[in-house]
């Protein structure tokens, strides 16, 4: 299973939005992707991430590559995921 891929629910692990899960709409290269909340879901706007600050989940969504917030929130409500989205992931600090 590769861990980074397009579709691939994680959860931000570092800065303002961490505990918030997010889903990588692009990999860029093999250090950085862009992800998406959708913002109005779970408040991660869509920006540049290093791949270090994500922790992925088991979840995978089957979205194009590039997909707007749009169509990522449509297909979020499709699979019933839109709370399980909202809800923000308690970190331990280590």
């Amino acid at each position: 299973m590769p861990a980074i891929e397009v579709g691939r629910v994680c959860v931000k692990m570092a800065g303002r939005e961490a505990g918030k899960k997010c889903v990588i709409v692009d990999v860029m290269d093999k250090s950085f992707v862009i992800v998406t909340g959708p913002k109005k879901v779970t408040g991660v706007k869509r920006r540049r991430v290093n791949i270090n600050h994500l922790q992925p989940l088991p979840d995978k969504l089957d979205i194009k590559r590039g997909a707007s917030d749009e169509e990522v929130t449509q297909i979020l409500e499709d699979a019933g995921k839109l709370k399980e989205m909202a809800q923000s992931v308690k970190l331990s600090q280590v």
